[in-house]
């Protein structure tokens, strides 16, 4: 059943982006995107997510998932968490964090997701009416000079590695964009600015400036992420792009009374002006 209620509005995995039914747009003017991550769903939430699924359904259209989608990564959580999305009609894309990768099974949750319909990106992009979006998990290493270098032991060159490693993925899938708007979607944070206020001893486990340097080599409207629960709501890059922590328990106590989801509006585009949808380039995805 979920699976068909979401891919009446999405694609699966191994379908390149595709012309899909939408709902109602909400704003002649405007697509609207809601961010949120870290919404760790354990194996007793079923029925606590629908509502606030169904919030941001109303407010957008489209959502995105900044990782730590479960808590454990195991396959009982991944089939609650899509049993909380199946009501939705609206496109849905993902990208998974550390705490899906807990059980040592991320393939489990992703392809749960993927059955459902939601695009779940690992160094892919999609589109979603015009606007392309480039994900990607992320990794930890610190920030500017901060930032652990690849010297000494083998497992640390290996951490490092790994680092290297996401954001090479992610520069691999912001190139595969061609639309005239663009987001990052990570789970670890690419700026240090979005990680104040967690203590400053993991800062260095929260994100990393390699995943800075692909969004300083290709234009992106706005990069989302999540995993600093008591990070700060928005920063920017080197450049002046916005970057916005979307964590869910961040959202809940910065903006009390609020739906906890980051709702972010990017024009529309005129179809003329599109540029050559990325299936029609042929572009692996």
């Amino acid at each position: 059943m979920a699976a068909t209620l979401l891919r009446s509005a999405s694609w699966t995995a191994q379908q390149p982006p595709r012309a899909c039914t939408m709902p109602a747009p909400k704003s002649s003017s405007h697509v609207r995107f809601a961010a949120v991550g870290d919404i760790h769903v354990d194996k007793d939430s079923a029925g606590r997510l629908r509502e606030f699924f169904a919030q941001a359904a109303d407010a957008a259209d489209a959502l995105l998932l900044c990782g730590d989608l479960t808590d454990y990564g195991t396959a009982e959580e991944a089939r609650v968490l899509v049993g909380e999305l199946s009501a939705l009609t609206l496109p849905v894309v993902a990208v998974l964090g550390n705490h899906d990768h807990e059980s040592g099974t991320p393939e489990v949750v992703a392809q749960a997701l993927k059955d459902a319909g939601v695009r779940v990106l690992d160094g892919e992009a999609c589109e979603i009416e015009g606007v392309g979006i480039a994900g990607v998990k992320g990794f930890a290493g610190g920030f500017g000079r901060a930032s652990l270098g690849a010297w000494g032991e083998p497992a640390i060159k290996l951490f490092v590695q790994e680092a290297q490693s996401e954001a090479m993925k992610l520069e691999s899938a912001l190139a595969k964009l061609r639309t005239p708007h663009r987001l990052a979607l990570l789970h670890y944070a690419p700026i240090a600015g979005t990680v104040q206020g967690e203590p400053a001893e993991i800062f260095a486990f929260l994100g990393s400036s390699r995943l800075e340097e692909p969004l300083l080599r290709y234009p992106v409207d706005a990069v989302f992420h999540g995993h600093a629960h008591r990070g700060t709501p928005q920063g920017r890059t080197i450049n002046g792009v916005p970057v916005y922590n979307c964590a869910k328990p961040l959202l809940e106590r910065s903006r009390p009374g609020e739906p906890p989801f980051l709702l972010h509006e990017v024009p529309r585009v005129p179809p003329a002006d599109t540029a050559t949808p990325l299936a029609a380039q042929g572009a692996a995805l």
